[in-house]
């Protein structure tokens, strides 16, 4: 058995409507990283100086020294960029959320007392601001729990949001596994909240964002200018507002650092977007913990059957007769590599699918001659499927004429002493005249051409019952 952990669908083609307070377009959500006093450090007992995220360039870690000018780009974020971040977002009057390392606002208590005194949320960014990929998971663990013992002690209250970021692929489980917050966010994967399910506990999750970040002020390819910041913000705002205007409202995170954005320069860029958002209604700007409440209350999440976690006999107990007296379909279907995107009805549609045109042509023929005449002697004896009898009844077959179930029956006969085979048609996407005008023309095809249409008419079948079942 093969299954495949990522979600490729996530919310599908038609996301929901995130009704966010007030009908508002968009929500505009600024996240504030605060690491300074975290990093990598030996005075941290660290092995080596951090490397990642600073205005120095081609910078490299130094084992066993102090990086004297890596520090100082540091200390300029927590002594003057922070400071330059909150007098901008406070006189806007938009609250910020803080990733906070726990580390790093123990060492920074003036600035966490600006925080909580500016009403910003206060979301944990982990013990400390270093790499965890090859992190043993115990080790992870523990330190996950040791970064919300602290993080409490410091501020006075528990963290209810995450985000590592320099996270191990085991972050989101971890985390999603002390029930300990309303939403986690290490990942980049959608436009909007959604819900996972980790054993027991449903947990939300909040996408964050690494491109509509100052980040790139330090990476290549990225920003050199604060325009190039606020052109990209902005065209990202104008895209979002669209879509919420078309009835798609989303979300958009804008990520921060206080030794990147927090320079004059650069925060210039910044300026010029709370200005641009601040002419257009119908914008929320709430803080990360504000959104998760939002959506916990509007959107709360509702486990159900998924297709790619049941067990064998549980999935073809559901699905053996979604292709007509076929189960062999289902088991087949059962062995390949599901997904996420098999517990929608067209990822598992196309599951299906693809055992029936892998089959050999004997299996197909089969598959063909299990399915029942249109309006036949089954129809009228109620023998059918009760998939099959909803069908047809759908079209009215089940309701005829004499003249038309003479017709039906005379068309019946001719198809089958033709092709071996009874017409099939999904009459789901039909109504009687068509159903008729497709059986005239289907008639006079040779049988190769028209055991191919029977075959991708099994599968149209398929996909609209799936719709139901799904």
């Amino acid at each position: 058995m093969h299954r495949y952990p990522r979600n490729m669908i996530g919310h599908g083609p038609d996301r929901p409507d995130a009704k966010w307070p007030g009908g508002a377009r968009l929500a505009v959500q600024f996240v504030l990283n605060y690491e300074e006093g975290g990093e990598n450090n030996i005075l941290h007992g660290d092995a080596a100086s951090e490397a990642f995220l600073s205005d120095v360039s081609g910078a490299a870690m130094w084992p066993g020294q102090r990086h004297w000018n890596m520090e100082s780009i540091y200390e300029y974020g927590a002594r003057a960029g922070f400071w330059r971040l909150h007098r901008l977002f406070t006189g806007a009057g938009i609250p910020l959320t803080i990733y906070g390392v726990a580390t790093a606002l123990a060492r920074n208590p003036e600035q966490v007392e600006a925080m909580k005194d500016a009403g910003w949320e206060i979301a944990s960014h982990g013990l400390k601001w270093v790499e965890h990929k090859d992190m043993p998971e115990e080790e992870e663990r523990a330190s996950i729990a040791e970064a919300i013992r602290l993080h409490t002690e410091v501020v006075g209250s528990p963290p209810r949001g995450w985000y590592t970021g320099r996270c191990s692929a085991n972050t989101v489980r971890l985390t999603a596994e002390t029930g300990a917050f309303d939403y986690v966010s290490d990942t980049y994967d959608d436009d909007l909240p959604y819900w996972i399910e980790v054993g027991a506990r449903d947990q939300l999750v909040i996408p964050y964002t690494l491109e509509a970040n100052d980040m790139r002020f330090a990476t290549s390819p990225g920003w050199i200018e604060g325009e190039q910041f606020f052109t990209y913000l902005r065209d990202s705002f104008d895209m979002l507002y669209a879509e919420g205007a078309a009835g798609k409202p989303a979300m958009m995170s804008v990520g921060l650092h206080n030794r990147l954005i927090g320079r004059p320069g650069k925060v210039a860029g910044l300026a010029r977007f709370l200005n641009y958002i601040e002419g257009f209604d119908g914008v929320w700007t709430p803080r990360r913990i504000d959104i998760a409440r939002h959506w916990a209350a509007i959107h709360p999440h509702v486990r159900k059957d998924r297709p790619s976690q049941m067990d064998r006999a549980a999935f073809v107990a559901r699905f053996g007769d979604v292709v007509e007296h076929s189960p062999w379909v289902a088991e087949r279907a059962f062995d390949l590599e599901l997904g996420a995107a098999h517990d929608r009805p067209a990822g598992l549609a196309n599951a299906l699918a693809r055992v029936l045109r892998t089959a050999s042509a004997d299996e197909r023929l089969a598959v063909l001659r299990a399915h029942p005449d249109l309006a036949g002697k089954l129809v009228a004896a109620r023998q059918l499927t009760d998939d099959s009898s909803s069908e047809q009844a759908s079209a009215g077959l089940d309701m005829l004429t004499d003249a038309e179930r003479d017709r039906f029956t005379h068309l019946n006969d001719a198809y089958m002493d033709k092709h071996g085979f009874p017409f099939i048609i999904a009459v789901r996407d039909h109504d009687k005249p068509g159903i008729l005008a497709a059986f005239e023309r289907r008639l006079s095809q040779d049988t190769v051409t028209e055991f191919g249409e029977a075959c991708r008419q099994v599968e149209r079948i398929a996909r609209l019952r799936l719709e139901q079942l799904l």
